[in-house]
């Protein structure tokens, strides 16, 4: 029996493989590279050991390094997880004559299987169906032959590695030339083999495989089969179990053959036979076999209730029960799984490296990951975080529940893929379970990022009420300066009335929406400007700070007023001010008080926009802030104010803001300032049109006659 286990891996798998040694009572030992130094599986296991600096090479593809730290904490076996030196038969090879189990195939199964012209010629020997294709081809020139041979468009292909590296789709013969240079480059260096044939590309396929577990003798148990056709750049996103619409006949076919394929070499351990599927044709067609532990492999131990890392640790110290063998085994129900990666869909998939400020996985869904609140994320290595895992009784529920899994789950600090896969979910083609290898190739991201160009001076994203109550531990009190406007803000947008906000207190950011966004400016004057906006589009106003000004005529020509200015007991307060010109769509206004905002929805942005307006504060002598604006046809105006904020004496001294307080509490100015805008709301509206602390005045513009 095993009884210390070395993983020769980081993240998500190696914390899952410990989930398993931990239930085994299996010791266990990690190893990890100085980048990793803090990360959950070095914690995670009993034992952890630096083998070098960041880069892979230098650590977690040092099979010599590995196997020294193996021998000199007295494991007995090595588990490699997937990636890295999982599929290295020099590595397999050396841990055995180290005396090291190797839980893995074995040295020439990983050999013959990593070679993919060599996987092609033991499946043509085992009856597998095949792809028109190629031996392994020489030059170019020679390429260009076996291409004209099979047709266009071909695949050209590296014989060696996976994860999508070493494939390059060629509609013709210039794109053939092209490429095949970069496909040998690609095979030497990250494989350390350059061999290259040529394969039929069909365009519109499904990615199928088939779980195998072989004895090593000659049995091979089937786990069923996994749909992973949701593929980004032959980069898997979303695998599902079972592959959804396939005729019994075709799925008890893809069984056999990949059975066949395995008896036929005494296949031992874990592994994956890759098919690619023609739904049109009915017809599937060997791609290649992972002689590893598939990242996906949580969905079929959803559905066959087994733990894949034990199988591979009791075959390889020869401790698997004969009862676990030779079932018929049936999937219970459904489960599928996405796969959240570290990585901006907005920006062409770049990964996104850097500090997660937050993180919050559902209960209910399986997560494999590695991620938690202050991991750090590296550039250096696959970016995945977390594969998110949900079963159900049938596919709809399945996905149904990995949607509500996903829409829970918060990864903050980074940009992750998580928006991405919920849009997957909700196409058509995924929902109805006809998509192809294809689809991704036309899915557009759309994300609701905001891409901060400028940070701005003193601009903070705060929350209310904040934080408050750790003087005594040295904490000061955190949260917006203006609470009022900033409630105010969020309710006009939607958001509830404590959902984090940008406070502006010297001057503003440069941002860039993604995405279809509302916007709302609200609280002291700020200038701003709009620049490629297409969707939605915002127009704020500022203060009017002299209390002596209440005519609004003399502030612009011919302005017309909505609401007058008002005294209350020799106090001022003013309220908003606006006319538009239906025939222009004009719309001119200024405001006084502590300023309401306009918030102007519409499909094509303003075609004029011009404002003047202070820094932050209510300061007298500051101009008052006015603007234009040219409304677009069928815009909906938005108007809010939340009343008084100005006030002086009579001796037209400014009141202090406890003044102010008190002033308000002892007067109820606020209500009084806007019961005439709740009359006029109310009049359109109805009751329901407004609560106790806000209001909003709705206008639709006609289009122009």
């Amino acid at each position: 029996m095993i009884k210390k286990l070395l993983i020769a891996n980081r993240g998500e798998i190696a914390c899952r493989i410990i989930r398993t040694l931990d239930r085994l009572g299996i010791a266990s030992v990690a190893v990890y590279s100085e980048a990793d130094a803090n990360a959950l599986h070095v914690r995670l296991a009993g034992e952890a050991y630096c083998i070098g600096p960041a880069q892979a090479a230098q650590s977690y593809l040092r099979a010599d390094k590995i196997l020294e730290v193996a021998k000199a904490c007295g494991a007995d076996a090595v588990h490699p997880g997937y990636g890295f030196l999982s599929e290295n038969s020099g590595f397999a090879s050396a841990c055995g004559e180290a005396g090291i189990l190797f839980v893995g195939p074995r040295p020439e199964h990983l050999a013959d299987f990593g070679l993919k012209h060599v996987a092609r010629d033991l499946a043509r020997r085992a009856g597998v169906p095949l792809l028109p294709g190629s031996d392994l081809v020489a030059s170019a020139e020679e390429a260009m032959v076996q291409a004209e041979r099979i047709g266009y468009p071909v695949m050209l292909k590296s014989t060696a590695g996976g994860g999508g590296i070493g494939l390059q789709l060629c509609s013709n013969g210039g794109e053939l030339l092209e490429k095949y240079a970069m496909v040998k480059r690609l095979g030497e260096a990250n494989f350390k083999e350059s061999g290259v044939y040529v394969e039929k590309f069909v365009a519109v396929a499904r990615h199928i495989e088939v779980q195998i577990f072989g004895l090593g003798d000659g049995r091979v148990e089937v786990f069923g089969e996994r749909d992973c056709s949701a593929q980004r750049r032959n980069q898997k996103v979303v695998e599902e179990t079972p592959a959804p619409g396939l005729l019994s006949e075709t799925r008890a076919a893809l069984h056999e053959a990949a059975r066949s394929l395995a008896t036929s070499v005494n296949y031992a351990s874990a592994g994956t036979v890759e098919f690619l599927y023609d739904a049109g044709e009915q017809q599937f067609y060997f791609l290649e076999v992972n002689t590893r532990l598939q990242v996906e492999h949580g969905v079929t131990e959803e559905v066959f209730g087994v733990d894949l890392v034990e199988w591979m640790i009791r075959q390889a110290d020869g401790s698997l029960p004969e009862e676990w063998l030779g079932q018929a085994r049936q999937p219970q129900g459904h489960a599928i799984e996405a796969r959240i990666y570290a990585e901006d869909p907005s920006k062409d998939f770049q990964p996104s490296a850097g500090l997660l400020i937050e993180v919050a996985f559902p209960e209910g869904a399986r997560i494999d990951g590695w991620v938690e609140t202050g991991t750090d994320i590296p550039s250096c290595y696959d970016p995945l975080l977390a594969k998110v895992i949900c079963k159900g009784t049938d596919r709809e529920e399945a996905v149904r529940h990995l949607q509500q899994a996903l829409a829970k789950t918060r990864l903050y600090g980074i940009e992750t893929n998580r928006e991405y896969v919920l849009q997957i979910l909700e196409n058509a083609d995924f929902a109805t379970g006809a998509m192809s290898t294809a689809l991704l190739q036309t899915l557009q991201s759309v994300s609701t990022s905001i891409d901060v160009l400028d940070g701005g001076t003193q601009t903070t994203v705060q929350d209310w009420p904040g934080r408050a109550g750790y003087w005594a531990v040295g904490v000061p009190p955190s949260g917006p300066m203006d609470s009022l406007a900033f409630r105010l803000a969020n309710q006009a947008v939607g958001n509830a009335g404590d959902a984090p906000a940008l406070e502006i207190t010297l001057s503003g950011p440069s941002l860039r929406f993604r995405s279809e966004t509302i916007i709302c400016l609200c609280g002291h004057g700020v200038g701003a400007s709009l620049l490629s906006v297409a969707a939605i589009n915002v127009v704020r106003s500022g203060a009017l700070p002299n209390a002596d000004f209440h005519d609004p005529a003399q502030v612009l020509d011919g302005l017309n007023h909505t609401f007058e200015m008002e005294r209350h007991n020799n106090m001022y307060f003013t309220m908003w001010y606006g006319v538009f010109n239906s025939s222009t769509r004009e719309l001119r206004y200024a405001s006084g008080g502590h300023p309401p905002a306009l918030l102007i929805h519409s499909s094509t942005p303003p075609q004029e926009l011009r404002t003047q307006g202070m820094i932050i504060g209510a300061m007298p002598d500051i101009p008052f802030t006015s603007a234009a604006v040219t409304v677009p046809e069928n815009a909906r105006l938005f108007v809010f104010s939340d009343g008084a904020y100005e006030i002086k004496r009579k001796d037209d001294e400014m009141l202090s803001f406890e003044e102010f307080t008190e002033v308000v509490a002892k007067e109820g100015l606020y209500e009084n300032a806007i019961d005439r805008i709740y009359d006029f709301i109310k009049g359109l509206h109805g009751e329901g049109a407004l609560d106790d602390d806000f209001s909003m005045l709705t206008i639709d513009f006609p289009p122009t006659p």
